[in-house]
């Protein structure tokens, strides 16, 4: 059972529950869970993507014998808002609605009526280290970096299944998902982003750049930044600006949800790192409402620490890479003084555990630095 069940089904009886989320992360298995039988040929699974079924919701053909309902990938719908409102509403004292999709549900906010205050959203993540294996070894997290934290190459762990399923859901992003969101006439323009996009993990990102290089305007290059990262293929991470440490301001760090596609170890293992930190804070904001960022520290002397994790507009904890055990950065000393950063760590993919996390830093494998702190 995934990661948000628990809190999912505390909610289900309360609101509607919206899941976006990666394709192929694992929302439709999650959803089916809700259901008895827990099968797609399930008659109170409803998706919009199979014909049949997209009659019945137009046909307005809507199951209410079942106390729960599903829709899956609703969005694609013109008026889907309108559709689910209506349904709720009429039925929200007697039964549950649980709606998925892999953009995120909230970017198709134009148009129709206002759903505010009807429902709650969850961001399913891939699996993580501990969702893995409540105890991770070092075994679990080689498997994890080489094939990612999507379930069908996680699991069948075949280096030949991993590139056919990549190439596969590359291109269904970019073709069908992409399209449903906007109409992009420069298609194998967006494929050229796309495979540019994992060599400029880690460093700060430059649109002018990547728009020179593909001879098309700034503006067009964010669009399209903006529309992968609502598929959730990317995601961007701003500097934390403060005063108090002269920061940088503007340029924003780039990652994938999957991982497994950078080459570089030191460079995956970052992005890996970035991602299970991003899931933590989704996580704590979606279950329990806590405001969560996820930013990275930088100033104008180039001082720099990977990531720092914001609890309701404070600091929580700093954490570095290093794909080996190497002495403490300086560098996390310097901001936890000045930021008053509780703690500060610095993750590895090897053996040693020491220094101190409330003075200077605490250098530890990823696998410990999972058990004690993230623990999802």
């Amino acid at each position: 059972m995934r990661y948000l069940y628990p809190a999912i089904q505390g909610d289900l009886k309360k609101k509607m529950i919206f899941i976006s989320g990666p394709r192929q992360v694992g929302k439709t298995t999650l959803s089916l869970h809700f259901l008895k039988p827990s099968t797609e040929k399930n008659p109170a699974y409803l998706n919009w993507d199979i014909p049949m079924h997209r009659t019945k919701i137009l046909r307005n053909e809507i199951p209410v014998n079942n106390k729960t309902i599903v829709f899956d990938e609703i969005h694609k719908y013109k008026n889907w808002r309108s559709f689910i409102k209506g349904l709720y509403d009429k039925y929200r004292s007697s039964h549950s609605f649980l709606v998925t999709g892999s953009g995120r549900l909230d970017y198709f906010s134009k148009g129709g009526d206002s759903l505010m205050g009807r429902y709650f959203h969850y961001r399913l993540h891939p699996f993580s280290l501990l969702e893995m294996n409540k105890t991770p070894t070092t075994n679990d997290l080689k498997v994890l970096l080489q094939f990612g934290g999507f379930p069908e190459p996680l699991f069948n762990q075949s280096l030949k299944y991993w590139k056919k399923w990549q190439n596969h859901r590359n291109h269904q992003v970019v073709n069908e998902d992409l399209r449903d969101l906007e109409k992009v006439k420069e298609i194998s323009l967006v494929h050229l982003l796309l495979e540019s996009l994992p060599d400029k993990v880690g460093s700060p990102l430059s649109i002018n750049s990547i728009s020179e290089d593909l001879q098309v305007s700034h503006q067009t290059v964010d669009r399209w930044l903006k529309l992968l990262e609502a598929l959730y293929v990317i995601f961007l991470i701003p500097p934390f600006g403060s005063s108090k440490i002269r920061a940088v301001k503007k340029e924003q760090k780039l990652y994938f949800l999957d991982w497994s596609q950078i080459e570089i170890k030191g460079f995956r293992f970052e992005n890996l790192v970035a991602s299970h930190l991003l899931k933590y804070c989704h996580y704590h904001h979606d279950v329990n409402g806590d405001k969560m960022e996820l930013r990275y520290l930088r100033d104008t002397d180039k001082r720099e620490v990977d990531f720092i994790v914001i609890k309701n507009k404070k600091p929580l904890f700093a954490v570095e890479c290093k794909a080996r055990e190497t002495n403490l950065s300086p560098h996390l000393a310097y901001f936890q003084k000045r930021l008053q950063i509780p703690k500060c760590f610095q993750v590895h993919l090897m053996q040693k555990d020491f220094g101190d996390e409330s003075a200077k830093g605490r250098s530890l494998p990823f696998t410990t630095f999972c058990k004690d702190v993230l623990k999802i």
